[in-house]
């Protein structure tokens, strides 16, 4: 079975125009395996733009932050000629590279995110850490897009195509398929550990959650639990409390695992 380098190449009979490519680091994970941390051929036919080659390779272009061209820093709307040796990095959160041409706008230093239609149980606990997370079934895609674009939201999802839509300028795909996993993956990703929050937003409908204290709200709470608290958590939102018991135990040790002491 021919692979795609091969294809490539093969390519190259039909096509007046190649360029070589090499991707670093964590990018290589969106690569077939024959095209990872090698440098490869890639055939084209016209005058693509940077942009379009690398989402051709299968690249979603929010991962990526620097490209060069011969050893210059380039922007995504840099066309492609023929002969070029192209290098792509990803996002570099800490490492200041403002002398070149830095593809994203600059990282949301705030961290809010929108997540797509299959990664509920991550936006439950991400919700449980304190972070402001949208999420509902009924996103489509274009929804989710506008939404990060105009309230400047990280998207996360597991859907690459997402994440190559025009519009999108900051978005994660995640490796994980596992929500624990997941966790712990945008938690160091985005070195989130000093932003953590725990019980101070509601995991189902996202609110911040107010602090009451029992005797306002004690005909909601069940009649065994009534007067054992000097004060509970309430979401505006949905009316929701929330109060120390079984279940906040377990979730307070899904918190340590997660974020170490």
């Amino acid at each position: 079975m021919r692979n795609s380098a091969q294809i490539d190449r093969q390519g190259l009979v039909g096509c007046r125009r190649h360029a070589t490519f090499r991707f670093y680091e964590e990018l290589n994970d969106f690569l077939p395996p024959d095209r990872r941390k090698v440098s490869f051929e890639f055939a084209f036919n016209g005058t693509p733009s940077v942009k379009d080659s690398i989402e051709a390779i299968g690249v979603p272009h929010p991962e990526v932050d620097l490209v060069l061209v011969d050893d210059v820093s380039v922007g995504f709307d840099h066309l492609l000629t023929g002969g070029e040796r192209v290098a792509v990095y990803p996002v570099f959160e800490r490492l200041d590279i403002a002398p070149l041409t830095r593809l994203r706008p600059e990282p949301l230093r705030d961290p809010r995110f929108v997540l797509d239609v299959h990664l509920g149980k991550l936006a439950r606990y991400l919700r449980l850490l304190g972070f402001d997370t949208l999420y509902e079934r009924s996103y489509a895609d274009a929804s989710i897009a506008a939404i990060s674009v105009a309230q400047r939201r990280l998207i996360l999802t597991r859907d690459k195509g997402l994440l190559k839509r025009k519009e999108v300028t900051h978005g994660y795909w995640l490796r994980n398929t596992q929500p624990r996993l997941q966790i712990a993956e945008v938690i160091e990703v985005f070195d989130l550990y000093r932003s953590v929050n725990v019980f101070s937003r509601c995991m189902v409908c996202n609110h911040a959650l107010e602090i009451v204290d029992e005797v306002h709200v004690q005909d909601a709470l069940p009649a065994g639990l009534r007067g054992q608290f000097e004060q509970v958590s309430r979401c505006p939102g949905c009316d929701r409390l929330y109060w120390p018991g079984s279940h906040y135990d377990k979730l307070v040790d899904l918190v340590r695992n997660l974020i170490p002491a």
